[in-house]
């Protein structure tokens, strides 16, 4: 490979949220954009929808992801509650975990300036000190911290 970029039609999938929200929104769509680096494929999810709203969310995501064979993933802030960066709830925590736990590495794409809390700041400075969970400005970020470039 010659280092540069490389991206696949995307895949277009239908993601079930879970049981409690059903009734209001039965179904998600989400497009899992492949990339290749080095050979290295890396899973961009978009969607204008929320992904993931509580802990069943991500833990459906993470094993959708996991069962397309992917185990480096990209996802946006905005595809992501507002509650999850509210640490006192532990959904952060729970769901990452299991991404820890299934060694799937994830990099959450936004603007974490934003959040005043100090944990979370904490929080974000921690997990970006591994490799395993990072929260970046820029999906390239997402990419170059992904692929070990």
């Amino acid at each position: 490979m010659d280092g540069k970029l490389h991206a696949n039609p995307p895949l277009l999938i239908q993601f079930t949220v879970s049981e409690h929200l059903k009734k209001h929104t039965p179904e998600i769509e989400m497009e899992i954009n492949t990339h290749e680096i080095n050979n290295i494929k890396i899973a961009e999810l978009s969607s204008e929808q929320i992904l993931i709203n509580n802990i069943d969310d991500g833990l459906n995501l993470l094993g959708n992801v996991y069962y397309q064979g992917f185990d480096k993933v990209v996802i946006h802030q905005k595809n992501i509650t507002p509650d999850f960066f509210e640490l006192k709830n532990r959904m952060a925590g729970e769901i990452l975990q299991k991404f820890s736990t299934y060694r799937v590495q994830l990099a959450i794409v936004g603007d974490f300036s934003t959040f005043n809390s100090k944990s979370l700041k904490d929080f974000i400075y921690e997990s970006n000190k591994e490799n395993q969970i990072s929260f970046v400005s820029s999906t390239n970020e997402a990419f170059t911290k992904l692929s070990g470039k």
